[in-house]
């Protein structure tokens, strides 16, 4: 009987160890949630695209974000007019889009971000996340 409550206390053991392993690490914090409020209502100043997948948008108080789209945009880094399509609630986020020729991009990422340089699109370098 007392073999079997320790074979019976190993495997206890053993199978919350191997729960403990099958979770998230700790260390793994979530992202942030960033987004342009009232984008809808003039939240959005200016934009500048990057390239044809990511671009800097400027929001209505002056913080720049920069965007990554999920694939090429094509059109983006040569537009001069674009629109952004956001989520109900009037935020620009992750989840919102940009229409650039009837071409609807999606977005991928979106994080806080430094203002565009002023060299060339071509020349210019992507943002450190702030």
């Amino acid at each position: 009987m007392k073999r079997l409550s320790v074979l019976f206390a190993a495997m206890w053991l053993t199978g919350g160890a191997y729960a403990a392993n099958t979770t998230a690490p700790a260390s793994s914090a979530p992202s942030t949630y960033v987004a342009i409020p009232f984008a809808d209502h003039g939240g959005i100043r200016d934009w500048r695209a990057d390239d044809n997948r990511s671009m800097w948008i400027e929001a209505r108080n002056g913080q720049w974000y920069y965007a990554e789209m999920f694939g090429p945009c094509f059109g983006l880094n040569f537009s001069e007019r674009i629109g952004f399509i956001v989520e109900p609630y009037g935020s620009f986020d992750r989840y919102s889009s940009v229409v650039v020729d009837g071409q609807k991009c999606f977005v991928e990422s979106l994080r806080r971000s430094d203002p565009p340089s002023k060299l060339s699109r071509g020349d210019a370098a992507h943002p450190e996340a702030s």
